[in-house]
């Protein structure tokens, strides 16, 4: 079972314009609704593919009642933590040629009682997981070690911990001894304070941050597939044929998708790298944030090879 902690979960409304024109009235060609954020993503992959998965949640106001609702429809099990601030609601604008315009907004402020009892519930909730992924912003009221501390809490459960942060969470996190972090090229760049504008870069940051205590370091590089860097050394995963133009119809979830896939298949190694890059490139070719399929997965069009272009520059390059 693959639990998830989303600290700053979302409803996510997805409009498909034909082109964004701003200052005009626009009519979206396709709406839909997703529950979202991080976390909230693994666990509807994971449910997606048919792994058990428990989503821990705060959850406040109508908004988080029906992102409840949604996951239930989805196969997710939801524990949730009551809150008194509302549950924040965010909008993504996608464009045909794959450009996603994303407007999110803060959400509520947790007050020292909820974040606490945030944390206590994930450790009455862990009995049974494999993993455990912590994901997302961290909202007001939660101290930038949080996450360190939710970290501390698997390791004493002997559970295994997957961290998507940045910033001071992801830095405070590191000495504590997450299993997997999964950073893109802005965040590896943010982490160790240099721009990240090539494959080499990326590795070397990449280094870095497991020097610093991350077990492994799957980077996601948009275009440039996803790197993983840890004790076996340096794999790089691509997709071959590379996505026809208009294949892509938006980003929204798929890093997300690639950490369920990645965890799916056991959280380690090549198989695992394969996984990842799959299920995020299945996520890229569907609507809105909707998480693929086992029919969605193109598994043998993925590419791994330990012999890197190091000299190759990243299509979407990190800086500090």
């Amino acid at each position: 079972m693959i639990l998830t902690v989303t600290p700053n979960p979302s409803l996510d409304r997805t409009y498909e314009l034909p082109s964004l024109d701003r200052g005009r009235v626009l009519r979206a060609a396709g709406d839909r609704i997703d529950p979202g954020g991080k976390g909230v993503n693994v666990s509807r992959a994971a449910a997606a593919a048919g792994v058990p998965t428990t989503a821990v949640l705060p959850l406040g106001g109508a908004p988080g009642v029906l992102l409840a609702e949604l996951l239930g429809g989805q196969g997710v099990n939801v524990t949730a933590v009551s809150i008194a601030g509302q549950t924040r609601s965010n909008i993504s604008l996608a464009e045909p040629d794959g450009t996603l315009t994303k407007i999110n907004t803060t959400g509520p402020k947790l007050s020292a009682q909820e974040s606490g009892l945030l944390l206590d519930t994930v450790r009455t909730s862990r009995a049974d997981a494999s993993w455990i992924a912590g994901c997302g912003s961290l909202p007001g009221g939660l101290a930038p070690d949080w996450y360190a501390d939710l970290v501390a809490a698997a390791r004493t459960a002997c559970v295994r911990v997957a961290l998507d942060a940045s910033g001071p969470a992801l830095r405070a996190a590191l000495p504590a001894g997450p299993d997997v972090i999964k950073p893109d090229a802005s965040q590896l760049a943010a982490s160790v304070g240099r721009p990240v504008s090539t494959l080499g870069e990326a590795v070397g940051a990449a280094q870095e941050l497991h020097a610093l205590g991350a077990g492994a370091v799957l980077a996601s590089l948009g275009r440039n597939g996803l790197l993983l860097v840890g004790e076996q050394g340096v794999c790089h995963a691509t997709t071959e044929p590379a996505e026809p133009a208009g294949a892509v119809r938006g980003t929204a979830g798929a890093g997300d998708a690639a950490l369920a896939g990645f965890l799916i298949a056991g959280g380690d190694g090549p198989g695992a790298l394969r996984s990842a890059l799959a299920h995020g490139a299945a996520a890229g070719r569907l609507p809105g944030s909707v998480m693929p399929a086992p029919s969605d997965l193109r598994p043998d069009q993925v590419r791994i090879t330990r012999d890197l272009p190091l000299d190759l520059p990243l299509a979407e390059p990190g800086t500090p």
